[in-house]
């Protein structure tokens, strides 16, 4: 698709918006925010510049235009949650540079890699130890993991074609299925959870805490690590089965790295620390930000971190840029009267049915809308809000409904080669075709729906969410 086309899509969205008649008790104001809203997310879809810049466009539209005072359409870069995702990724930078994803990662091969579903299992759990922390997967699984399952396939002679099936294509896309899994585990597990957060509490009044997001993720998350690398070993066999030499490299690699330095100690330390408050928020309750600004300010305190570490960190900046803005027009949307208007013209589409089928039918909807979008952000900002108002139209408890849809924003990105930003890294290494990619993505859809149905009904039952 040329850039001139992605622009007159992105244009004729926004346009088709004005042209309808303004609804009765809807503002002139709101319809337009609606229309800038509806341009800036087909924008971030199929993106004619990069997401950061639609999103500061649709910004600088909005002050032009004189939709929103300047400093309502600014408001967004004073929200408390876009500055936990900018520190955290400050922290990511932290952990690259002292090397303590790399050890953690070694130390669980060391530990259980002596076979091919032991050495996933050791690169998963690694993953999933840091999603706890760093709210950038291509952080954790591009820039730690990604190189470490590159390097070992390599040693066993696995290289793209040929020989990719020796090992090499059973790691990677165990790694990223794996990864999509620990997203849906934490608040941090990726950058647009706290999209997710926000618009859970614009819309239902619910605050989905780091704690109350794990506790919901903990038994469905655990049983879909532990299960899909075992079916994926089914379903996906490598050829070389047995791995004794990744202990002994991984071994030789600590080994290598030595004992941890003073700006690693202090790295772990940082990490205990900021996940223990998060995860204890409820009894201190010390704002998710604050805890994050007193990790990197630890971290640059310390000279871990330095001050030219922080502002050339490009990725946490561009992220900055476009959650302010994608967070300021989703909160005004909601406050407009446009989400109420929706759920009563939408009512009528689940009138019949009981809510658990409602809810049933709509989140396989939602997920496997999935197949058309690029990015987890683009598909929670086009659709959390739409489908969390129906679900509860239709008598869906609101608790269940946010956390259906936000686990199930995460977990539909196991279909693609596109569906998060980690996709494209693993699917560029040239080990598994496209084919193999999209087959092994709707057979584990199948097996993460399920076990978050069933086991996280079962769960959330018992915690008394519904």
């Amino acid at each position: 698709m040329s850039t001139s086309l992605r622009w007159l899509l992105v244009a004729g969205s926004a346009l088709a918006v004005l042209a309808m008649p303004v609804p009765t008790g809807i503002s002139p104001e709101s319809w337009h925010l609606l229309a800038i809203f509806t341009g800036t997310i087909v924008g971030s879809i199929v993106r004619p510049v990069p997401a950061g810049a639609v999103v500061f466009l649709g910004v600088a539209a909005l002050a032009i235009t004189k939709t929103m005072p300047a400093r309502e359409a600014l408001a967004g870069y004073a929200d408390p949650l876009v500055w936990l995702v900018l520190c955290a990724f400050f922290m990511s930078r932290g952990v690259l540079n002292t090397g303590l994803g790399r050890r953690i990662a070694y130390l669980f091969i060391r530990a259980i890699g002596k076979n091919s579903l032991g050495l996933a299992y050791a690169l998963t759990s690694t993953d999933a130890l840091l999603a706890g922390f760093l709210p950038s997967n291509s952080a954790r699984c591009g820039g730690v993991i990604f190189p470490i399952a590159r390097s070992l396939a390599e040693a066993y002679e696995s290289k793209p074609g040929a020989t990719a099936r020796r090992l090499g294509a059973f790691l990677l896309i165990t790694i990223y299925q794996s990864d999509v899994i620990a997203c849906a585990m934490f608040l941090t597990g990726q950058a647009s959870n706290v999209i997710v957060a926000k618009l859970a509490m614009e819309t239902t009044k619910i605050d989905l805490s780091y704690s109350k997001w794990l506790l919901g993720s903990s038994v469905p998350g655990l049983l879909s690590l532990a299960f899909i690398p075992w079916l994926l070993f089914k379903l996906y066999p490598p050829e070389v089965t047995h791995t004794p030499d990744a202990t002994r490299l991984a071994k030789e690699e600590l080994a290598r790295i030595g004992p941890m330095q003073r700006n690693e100690r202090m790295m772990l330390f940082v990490f205990v620390l900021v996940s223990g408050l998060w995860m204890t928020g409820p009894l201190h309750h010390i704002d998710y930000a604050v805890v994050a600004l007193l990790g990197v300010c630890l971290l640059f305190l310390t000279n871990v971190l330095t001050w030219d570490d922080i502002i050339s960190e490009r990725g946490a900046w561009d992220v900055f840029l476009w959650y302010g803005g994608v967070v300021r027009m989703a909160e005004a949307v909601g406050r407009s009267g446009l989400t109420e208007r929706f759920a009563q013209s939408a009512a009528g589409l689940t009138t019949g049915l009981a809510w658990g089928a409602a809810l049933a039918i709509l989140l396989l909807i939602y997920f496997y809308a999935h197949y058309g979008f690029a990015s987890i952000t683009a598909h929670v900002t086009a659709m959390f809000v739409p489908f969390a108002v129906v679900l509860m139209a239709a008598g869906a408890p609101p608790l269940l409904t946010v956390i259906m849809l936000a686990y199930f924003s995460n977990l539909s990105a196991s279909l693609t080669h596109y569906g998060t930003t980690t996709a494209p890294i693993y699917f560029g290494a040239n080990y598994v075709s496209q084919r193999d990619w999209w087959r092994l993505g709707l057979y584990v859809s199948f097996a993460t729906i399920t076990i978050w149905t069933v086991a996280g009904l079962a769960w959330w039952k018992v915690l008394g969410w519904w």
